[in-house]
């Protein structure tokens, strides 16, 4: 299982929750504080992940300030932290930000320096997101083969290799 895998099937933070809220609210400046706070508790490489969002979330307020260099810079800062991610992660649509985020670019690119004023915030889109208290489904990669495990009946077996864990045994390798 890789580091990633395990990152993504674990819970957000709490105040990358609140970031998220924030971000989708427009209070682009809020959103990246409170993911700071989770990127800095945070252990392992999901903290890439939250740094991506948050300069997502720069890029955009540069945008709404009308600082075209500030956002095309931060904007591809944001990008090598997001590539690495599958398209969806802890919940997060990684894929449609990153979509989002470059279509927004694109589109503040066109208008160049001199006209960012004149960019159409509903091009902002929000983070779409899976909160926690609905059930996410646990994705898990077998160690030995490196295919999707299946869980059948408090069992987790890789249909390639015949790997297999009880599920008494999943907070041992997956916690």
């Amino acid at each position: 299982m890789t580091e990633s895998t395990i990152d993504c099937a674990s819970p957000l933070h709490p105040r990358a929750v609140e970031g998220l809220r924030l971000f989708n609210e427009g209070k682009y400046f809020e959103a990246h504080e409170a993911l700071e706070e989770a990127w800095l508790d945070e252990k392992g490489k999901i903290r890439d992940l939250y740094r991506g969002i948050l300069q997502v979330g720069v890029a955009y307020l540069h945008i709404t300030r009308g600082n075209y260099n500030g956002a095309v810079k931060v904007y591809k800062r944001s990008q090598r932290w997001l590539k690495d991610w599958a398209d969806v992660c802890r919940g997060i649509r990684v894929e449609e930000l990153r979509r989002d985020s470059e279509e927004a670019i694109n589109e503040a690119m066109r208008l160049g320096e001199t006209r960012i004023g004149e960019f159409d915030l509903a091009r902002l889109k929000p983070i779409r997101w899976e909160e926690g208290s609905k059930k996410q489904k646990q994705a898990y990669v077998c160690d030995r083969c490196g295919s999707e495990m299946r869980e059948k009946n408090c069992k987790v077996i890789c249909p390639n290799c015949g790997n297999r864990f009880d599920c008494s045994d999943l907070n041992i390798y997956f916690d």
